[in-house]
């Protein structure tokens, strides 16, 4: 987004609220051992029109557009939804795949997805998988999957990414995939708890990484060309958003009990997650802050934290298009804890301005995982509470 769009979209921002609909200013985190002020519940956004484009889907966790208006959905437990459209009223039909090696349960299981700017040709899309072998976890993995012409099944064409780590719970195993504006596969990670992971550039846990999507082979602009790594000192990456217009790339990362954090890319940034201190502290130590400046001062400070509570946020996306008004350009964070909307108004360079929650999702749709902005212009979001979950479209009301 061009800096004089940026300004103006934060000064709509500004005109809503002096209208009547509130706006939560936000602290960001200037120096060591500062925090970010948390938002108020009681925030609110203009009116959105949200409608349900179809139900009896189980922890959608993320979102493929096809060609012709079809929906791909990935789904927690091991299975790929395709819905038959966009609008409310799309059917509902599992996609026949072998996901036997898929190790669900905890936080893991089949997550992220991309589909493949070529798919009309290629009928490729990519997702990020629990992966395991006898019973047992071995890691976690970006699979390239191959829909058939009738799209009945999908066939496992090859292994993207591997070696992601995995415990045996599935706690912290990220994995949301995006692609960038220079057709890049960015990977954002989780730590999988173990205390050493996010600074350790051989580790890929607690990173986002760089990747070829067609060979999953770590680019020569990386910051180590032999190594995927682009970030680390991540927790558990679990939204990753490409700015329009910009190429500025934007995350959400679950923080422990408090300072949920938005972070702007820099390539081979330190984001400053180290619950082992260096080796000194054994095990996993969550009280630790999430960007650590005593530590590691050149760390790169978050552009938003949640405060002393967290909301859990998931997926990131923009909200793109001229029927968006104001809000064209907001930052869309969706909350599974918080259950809850979020839209963070940004100036050129990345920095919060305000965040707004709408009132059509405060608690009413439960656990929100997934967040796509669609070839129409609309917001997708998921819910996630394992039990007739739903995808969702999202316009602002005329």
């Amino acid at each position: 987004m061009p800096r004089s769009r940026a300004l103006a979209a934060s000064a709509a921002v500004a005109a809503i609220t002096a209208a009547g609909c509130s706006s939560a200013p936000v602290g960001q985190v200037p120096a060591s051992g500062t925090r970010a002020a948390a938002t108020p519940s009681s925030a609110s956004a203009p009116a959105l029109a949200v409608e349900t484009v179809a139900g009896g889907l189980t922890h959608g966790w993320d979102i493929g557009f096809l060609p012709g208006g079809k929906v791909l959905v990935s789904q927690r437990p091991g299975q790929f939804a395709l819905l038959s459209s966009t609008k409310p009223g799309a059917t509902v039909t599992q996609v026949r795949a072998d996901t036997a090696d898929i190790q669900v349960g905890g936080e893991g299981g089949l997550m992220g997805m991309v589909v493949h700017p070529d798919f009309a040709t290629s009928r490729e899309f990519s997702s990020c998988q629990t992966h395991e072998e006898n019973g047992s976890p071995v890691d976690v993995r970006v699979v390239t999957w191959k829909l058939s012409d009738d799209e009945k099944s999908a066939t496992k064409v090859k292994d993207l990414l591997t070696g992601l780590p995995l415990n045996a719970s599935g706690r912290h195993s990220g994995c949301r995939p995006t692609i960038a504006a220079d057709g890049a596969l960015l990977v954002g990670t989780g730590d999988v708890a173990d205390g050493s992971a996010a600074q350790d550039k051989a580790n890929l846990g607690g990173k986002v990484l760089r990747v070829d999507l067609e060979t999953g082979a770590p680019l020569a602009d990386n910051p180590d060309p032999r190594s995927p790594v682009y970030t680390y000192g991540h927790r558990n990456v679990q939204g990753v958003a490409v700015r329009p217009g910009t190429g500025q790339v934007l995350t959400a990362e679950h923080g422990p009990d408090k300072n949920d954090e938005v972070n702007l890319l820099r390539a081979g940034g330190n984001y400053g997650w180290d619950p082992a201190q260096g080796g000194t502290v054994p095990g996993y130590d969550e009280d630790v802050p999430m960007t650590d400046l005593e530590r590691f001062p050149d760390a790169v400070p978050a552009k938003w934290e949640s405060g002393e509570t967290t909301e859990a946020i998931c997926a990131a996306a923009f909200l793109e298009g001229d029927q968006w008004g104001a809000l064209e350009g907001t930052l869309v964070l969706t909350a599974l804890k918080g259950a809850k909307l979020l839209l963070l108004s940004l100036d050129g360079d990345a920095n919060v301005t305000s965040v707004a929650i709408p009132p059509e999702f405060d608690d009413r749709f439960g656990r929100l995982r997934a967040a796509r902005t669609g070839p129409d212009g609309a917001l997708y979001v998921t819910t996630s509470n394992g039990d007739d979950d739903k995808l969702l479209r999202i316009t602002p009301q005329a």
